[in-house]
């Protein structure tokens, strides 16, 4: 696969923490469990993957975050911000396109959509 696809794909992680944030503030392990409950356990991405794509959200300006005691346990809980917003909307745009086109190849169409 070209550079475009594999960049599309490692996309995934990072339009699924931005649109479930986007729902709630959430804390890391919180968004592992959010991910495998929304897609009955197609997605599974581990902690590995999760908490350092948080920070470098975080430090790209696409998410804040403030630490927060429930139930006697300190947590840090994120937050989308408007950059966040922005970069979610620019993600999922690219994502309807592309997964169009797929399902477009897949039903045998003649024509597919033009990226």
């Amino acid at each position: 696969m070209g550079d475009g696809a594999s960049s599309f794909t490692s996309g995934i992680p990072e339009l699924l923490v931005l649109r479930l944030i986007q729902e709630r503030e959430m804390y890391g392990y919180e968004l592992v469990q959010a991910i495998r409950d929304r897609s009955d356990d197609a997605i599974a991405f581990g902690e590995g993957v999760i908490y350092p794509l948080l920070h470098a959200l975080e430090q790209g300006g696409a998410l804040s975050s403030r630490r927060k005691s429930v139930n006697g346990r300190s947590r840090v809980y994120y937050v989308l911000t408007a950059a966040g917003a922005r970069r979610l909307a620019d993600l999922a745009s690219t994502w309807t396109r592309l997964a169009d086109a797929v399902r477009t190849i897949l039903s045998g169409e003649d024509h597919a959509l033009a990226l």
